[in-house]
């Protein structure tokens, strides 16, 4: 049975493999680099669900195909896949593409190999540990710890954890039964991956206090300092506090300073969930916005957002140098990570996490820094403000468009008010109908292909478009495009 092999395998045949994957890189480059970049082609090609299944016929099936019909399905898949470094897709937080960054990917993904131990990634183990000390020196600190996570999210949670367990060692081996209730603390504008880590870990949704914030959606210290009186008086044990740097939706920067203030006088960890703003730490001009980040405990920094590291690209910092990581997440596993090796074992650090298998997140950082410089990197991240600032000034100049507030990030949140609507925000079903603006331009622009634009409600506010500026290809003319768009979409409203 050993000697059968599928019809079209190509296992022991190495030259038929190159030439697939040659013709695959072909594709990608015609297709994914070239095309899915191009302005003039459709950031979508929109189908739905079920007819979307036939055309990929993704059925898996006991015989396998010829490499003609595998590189058919390949110009399919990215034929029908949402191109996200197209210059008008201002989806997500994360756009554009960085070609060294690209290459960092493509050279990982070969490699096949996993982060956990020097004897199978001698080069990213050392690349690793260079590109945190990096991150860290932006923070502030000049020691530490960090490691590489699969999203903001994870970060998030690994912060909540480690503080837990910092301040309860016994729960590693207890569990819950270790501790009193918990109390952390974050604001009403936190990502919501706060509250999923509070119940992933067995502190409950409950344990989350969550603090007032101003008009512009930023923390309010006083508010916090109330919420940890009010849960010490409740009985609960404050031990955390979640600042963000650069919120979700509105991009908002809590005031770090303050924060820090109240954790220290109540000996709290300070965890700042910078998964969107902390690049602009690399910028001289804006990185007062994170004044006082240094003062934290554990940072969340996603370079795979602004910088457009590509996915993912998610770094834990931590101040800590009592290898607080290792203490813990180690099992010491003894087929992994054995004691008696021919090197430096601290060298192994994948007791350090959670996971058992992790990817290589470090190279494509790495190598676009290499490529970029801080100083390119510096202009990327000023570039994304500029534009942002212009947008919102041609926004202003133009009949139908309303801000939600001034930005102070790269978030330009704004309604488009239809012809119809125009003049009526006495109306008392006013809210209600351009509330109904949003979803029906959002579904015009995804069918047609022509850009994509993220809406949400938000408190008391209706539907409002949130326009990202983060791909580094943007120029002004795809500001003034987006604007163009949202105009020729919604005349007939």
């Amino acid at each position: 049975m050993a000697d059968s092999k599928p019809v079209f395998s190509l296992d022991g045949d190495p030259m038929a493999a190159e030439a697939l994957l040659r013709d695959v890189f072909g594709i990608v480059v015609d297709e994914v680099i070239r095309k899915g970049t191009s302005a003039s082609e459709k950031v979508c090609e929109w189908k739905e669900p079920e007819e979307l299944k036939q055309l990929l016929d993704l059925e898996l099936r006991s015989q396998g195909e010829a490499s003609e019909q595998i590189l058919a399905r390949c110009r399919e898949v990215i034929r029908y896949s949402v191109k996200t470094c197209h210059p008008h897709f201002f989806n997500q937080l994360f756009s554009g593409l960085d070609p060294h960054a690209l290459a960092g990917r493509i050279v990982t993904e070969s490699l096949n190999t996993s982060q956990y131990t020097y004897e199978i990634a001698p080069v990213f183990v050392l690349m690793e540990e260079e590109v945190l000390k990096k991150l860290r020196a932006l923070v502030g600190w000049s020691s530490g710890d960090g490691v590489f996570c699969p999203g903001g999210s994870i970060s998030n949670m690994y912060a909540v954890n480690l503080a837990r367990y910092q301040r309860y060692p016994d729960c590693k081996q207890r569990g819950l039964r270790a501790l009193p209730p918990l109390a952390l603390f974050t604001s009403k504008e936190c990502h919501y991956s706060i509250k999923k880590g509070a119940a992933f870990l067995g502190l409950g949704t409950d344990s989350v206090r969550v603090v007032k914030t101003d008009e512009r959606g930023k923390m309010i210290p006083e508010d916090l300092e109330r919420l940890i009186s009010l849960a010490e008086a409740e009985g609960a044990v404050p031990f955390l506090v979640s600042a963000t740097s650069g919120t979700t939706v509105l991009g908002a920067f809590d005031p770090l300073e303050a924060i820090a203030d109240v954790c220290q006088r109540h000996g709290l960890w300070l965890h700042v969930d910078a998964a969107w703003g902390g690049s602009v730490l690399l910028s001289q001009t804006h990185r007062h916005l994170l004044d006082g980040i240094q003062r934290a405990d554990s940072v969340a920094w996603n370079p795979h957002k602004l910088l457009t590291a590509g996915l993912q690209c998610s770094a834990l910092l931590l101040r800590d140098t009592s290898n607080l990581l290792k203490r813990c997440h180690g099992s010491q596993a003894s087929y992994l990570f054995q004691q008696d090796k021919f090197y430096d074992v601290a060298l192994d650090t994948g007791d350090k996490v959670v996971q058992c298998g992790r990817r290589v997140d470090c190279l494509k950082l790495w190598l676009m820094w290499k490529a970029q410089g801080g100083q390119g990197l510096e202009r990327r991240v000023n570039q994304a403000f500029a534009l942002a600032w212009y947008l919102v000034e041609e926004l202003k100049k133009r009949e139908g468009f309303e801000l939600v507030m001034e930005p102070e990030f790269v978030n330009v949140c704004f309604w488009f008010v239809p012809p119809s609507l125009r003049g009526k925000k006495e109306s008392p079903d006013y809210g209600e109908r351009l509330s109904k603006v949003a979803p029906v331009l959002k579904e015009r622009m995804v069918k047609e292909g022509s850009m994509m634009i993220g809406y949400q409600p938000h408190g008391t506010r209706g539907n409002f478009f949130r326009m990202v500026v983060a791909n580094p290809a943007l120029t002004r003319a795809d500001m003034d495009f987006l604007l163009d768009e949202l105009e020729r979409l919604g005349q007939d409203l």
